[in-house]
C-alpha cells in the first residue's frame, strides 16, 4: 500500500484543529498542537488561506474555517439522508419546544452538528452546522454513546476533558448514566457544555434499528429545565421527532 502525502497529512491536521467548536488559533498555537517547525505551518496555512479553505482574523491575526470549506461540507450535508429527512421535523420541534434545534451524528469521538435551526425568536443566534461537540459533555453524544460501546471505551483511555464544573469526567460516572440513558430512551445535559445552557437528545434510528444520529432541543437552563432535570414536555417533543425521523428512515415504531 503506498504510503500517504506527507503534506496532505499535515494540512489536515491543521484543518481538524480549526474545525472545533469556534476553534480561532494563532500560528504559534498551531504550532504548539503540531508539533512542527513555525515555518512549515506558515507555509501550510498561506496555501490554505490562497485556496479559501482558511481565513486569517486581519485584527488578531488569528486563523478560522474558510468559507470554501464551509461550502464543501454544506454540500455533502445536504446529501447526507439523515439531515434531509430531519429538516421539516426539526423544524416543526422548533416551534412546538421554542428553542433551537439541533442534529448530530458520531464522527471520531465527537458530535458533528449537520442540522441546526434557530430558536424561533430574535434573539441573536450563531449557526452551528459543522461544529464539533465533545460527545460525553453533550445530550446529543451521550444518546449516541449510550448504545456504542466501543466509543466509549476509547474516550475513556485519555482523560475526559472538564468543559464547565458540571461536566463528566469521571468513566465510571459517565457509564452510570450512559446506562440510565439506554433504559429511559433520553439522555440530558444541564450546563456541561455552556455554563446557563441545557439540553435533551433523543436517539434517530435507521431501518436496522441502529442509532444513526441524535436529535436535541437546546436553551437556557431557565427555560429549559424545572427542578435541575429538562422539562417533561420538552422531552417528549424530543422524543416524538425522533420516533418520527427514525420511521422516515426506515425504522421499526418505537
Amino acid at each position: 500500500m503506498p504510503k500517504p502525502i506527507q503534506s496532505i497529512e499535515r494540512a489536515a491536521a491543521i484543518l481538524r484543529l480549526l474545525s472545533g467548536r469556534t476553534r480561532r488559533l494563532s500560528l504559534v498555537e498551531l504550532t504548539g498542537e503540531l508539533g512542527l517547525p513555525k515555518g512549515t505551518v506558515y507555509g501550510m496555512l498561506r496555501t490554505l488561506v490562497q485556496v479559501g479553505f482558511v481565513e486569517q482574523d486581519p485584527e488578531t491575526g488569528k486563523y478560522r474555517i474558510g468559507a470554501t470549506l464551509l461550502h464543501l461540507g454544506s454540500s455533502y450535508l445536504d446529501g447526507n439522508e439523515l439531515r434531509t429527512r430531519a429538516l421539516n421535523w426539526s423544524d416543526w420541534l422548533a416551534a412546538r419546544s421554542r428553542e433551537s434545534v439541533r442534529i448530530g451524528t458520531m464522527h471520531e469521538g465527537r458530535v458533528l452538528i449537520v442540522h441546526h435551526v434557530f430558536r424561533p425568536d430574535d434573539s441573536p443566534q450563531a449557526l452551528e452546522v459543522g461544529a464539533l461537540l465533545p460527545a460525553h459533555a453533550s445530550a446529543m453524544g451521550k444518546v449516541l454513546l449510550a448504545t456504542n460501546p466501543y466509543v466509549v471505551a476509547e474516550l475513556s483511555k485519555a482523560q475526559l476533558p472538564s468543559i464547565t464544573g458540571a461536566t463528566i469526567t469521571d468513566p465510571y460516572q459517565l457509564s452510570a448514566e450512559l446506562e440510565e440513558v439506554r433504559e429511559r430512551g433520553w439522555a440530558a445535559e444541564v450546563e456541561e457544555l455552556i455554563i446557563g445552557e441545557a439540553s435533551c437528545a433523543a436517539p434517530i434510528r435507521d431501518r436496522r434499528g441502529v442509532s444513526v444520529g441524535a436529535i436535541a432541543v437546546t436553551g437556557p437552563v431557565e427555560r429549559v429545565c424545572e427542578n435541575g432535570q429538562p422539562r417533561a414536555e420538552l422531552v417528549t417533543y424530543v422524543r416524538e421527532g425522533a420516533r418520527t425521523i427514525s420511521r422516515d428512515l426506515g425504522a421499526i415504531p418505537w
